[in-house]
């Protein structure tokens, strides 16, 4: 293996553990239902919980294009390397 298919290696281990770790800790869509925590609702975290899962989707949506432009970028450098 070549140095840069080493690291482009790592990158897409690192992206793919993200977008698995984002995904999971974000609530589900039926009441009371979270991936990981299952914690339920009440009045005080409501707004806590729509903060969160705001900006946990606003990552999962950045880290999935981080990941399929990592993956087209390794394939065109390892298809001209070549």
């Amino acid at each position: 293996m070549t140095a840069f298919e080493i690291i482009f290696a790592i990158a897409l281990l690192i992206f793919s553990v993200a977008i698995i770790l984002v995904v999971l800790l974000q609530e589900g869509n039926q009441k009371n239902m979270g991936a990981i925590t299952g914690a339920a609702d009440t009045f005080l975290s409501k707004n806590k919980a729509r903060s969160v899962d705001a900006f946990l989707s606003r990552w999962t949506k950045v880290i999935a294009v981080g990941f399929f432009v990592l993956v087209i970028v390794a394939n065109a450098v390892m298809y001209f390397v070549k």
